[in-house]
This record gives C-alpha cells, structure tokens and sequence, in this order.
C-alpha cells in the first residue's frame, strides 16, 4: 500500500468516463500498445492515449466501450504521439493490463466520486 494521503490530494486527480472512438495498433511506442481516441464529451473533448493493453483487448473490440482515464495530467509523449490522457487498468496475475471497468454506462465526461 502507498503513503496515506489527505482527501484533498485525490480531489486534485480528475478521473473521468469516456468512449473510445477509434482503436488502432500502436507499433511505435516501446512497449506493444494502442492507441486510442477516447470521447470525454463536450466539456474536455476527444483526447489521444496510449495503452499497454494488447494482450486482454484488440483495437477493434475497444471501439464503443467506456474506460476510465486520468485528464489532468500534463500529455507525455509516446514515440510520435502526445498521449493527453492516462487510461486506466489494473495489471493481472501475469502483470498484463486489465482495463478498470464500470459496471452501467454513463454520460461522457463524468467525474469519478
């Protein structure tokens, strides 16, 4: 477990909901990835990122479904790509990335709570 932390640090982290838009293979980032646009509605916009999710998921099953992501970070850059957004998993038995799920669909752009 980390250091425990005051409430008011995890309101700084902005976790919203989108829907990822467009799915493709990423063959140059260093580690096997995809990329994603992911549509966070009207207040954020789509935004780019980049995920090391390819042994769970292929880009074309990720078109429609919702993921958690992480806006507020600064973009980092991922071979020649801004990723503006850090999509959320949690690793597996085998330390491959399961992507963090909800259970209902819900607006584009919510705020986890």
């Amino acid at each position: 477990m980390s250091e425990e932390i005051a409430y008011s640090d995890f309101e700084r982290v902005d976790i919203r909901v989108g829907t990822v838009v467009e799915a493709a293979p990423f063959p140059e980032a260093r580690k096997p990835a995809i990329r994603l646009l992911i549509d966070f509605g009207p207040e954020i916009g789509v935004k780019k990122s980049s995920a090391q999710i390819t042994v769970h998921y292929t880009p074309e099953e990720l078109v429609g479904r919702q993921v958690m992501a992480v806006v507020n970070f600064p973009p980092r850059q991922i071979g020649p790509m801004r990723s503006e957004v850090l999509t959320l998993g949690f690793e597996d038995e085998a330390g491959a990335i399961v992507l963090a799920a909800l259970e209902r669909r819900v607006p584009n752009g919510r705020k986890l709570m």
